[in-house]
């Protein structure tokens, strides 16, 4: 059996553990020859227990990706024109990932802006379809092992517990309650404050 990869070890945690521990981490996206490094600002936390997650229902097509090993992809198309990127977390079966809601660009940041239609400044990255279409994540990222090029995740230094705002999720109807959203404190790529 191959040895888990520090990456997945780390995000064998809760959601909103995994979520928490995600901020700060960078994204690395190889596409059409560019290198594209973004830093997480903003995450939300799903699981099987969650009245708002995908997975609320169990195994589907869909959400499979979702029941296996964290360190994974779970990209999903939604409303008919965007795609959102989630990272599985927990331990196999839990059904969990944490939604990227926003990435701060740190490398490619003209490419990012063309491909987001000239777009420049926050707009560029601060929701999970503008992060998408800047990083040009798609379907076919669906289950990709985020250990490996063309999209790879590292781990940074935890974000300090008094850095990070904590508070409700965005654009759902069930648990919207739940405090399972996390973003870095004043950092100016969040989507809303």
């Amino acid at each position: 059996m191959p040895a888990v990869s520090k990456l997945k070890q780390t995000l064998q945690l809760s959601a909103p553990e995994a979520a928490k521990r995600l901020l700060g981490a960078t994204l690395i996206r190889d596409f059409d020859g560019q290198i594209f490094k973004v830093k997480i600002v903003e995450t939300e936390a799903y699981d099987a227990s969650d009245a708002a997650s995908h997975s609320n229902w169990g195994v589907t097509p869909r959400t499979a990706v979702m029941f296996g090993p964290a360190g994974y992809a779970y990209v999903y198309f939604t409303y008919g024109m965007h795609y959102c990127f989630n990272v599985v977390t927990g331990n196999d079966g839990d059904g969990s990932a944490v939604l990227i809601r926003a990435v701060e660009p740190l490398v490619g940041v003209t490419e990012m802006s063309l491909k987001r239609g000239s777009v420049t400044g926050p707009g560029v990255s601060n929701g999970p379809a503008k992060l998408c279409q800047a990083l040009g994540i798609d379907k076919r990222l669906y289950g990709h092992d985020l250990d490996l090029s063309p999209l790879r995740l590292e781990l940074q230094p935890a974000i300090p517990p008094e850095m990070i705002t904590v508070t409700t999720r965005i654009g759902i109807s069930k648990a919207k309650e739940t405090l399972w959203r996390f973003y870095i404190t004043g950092n100016e790529y969040v989507s809303k404050k």
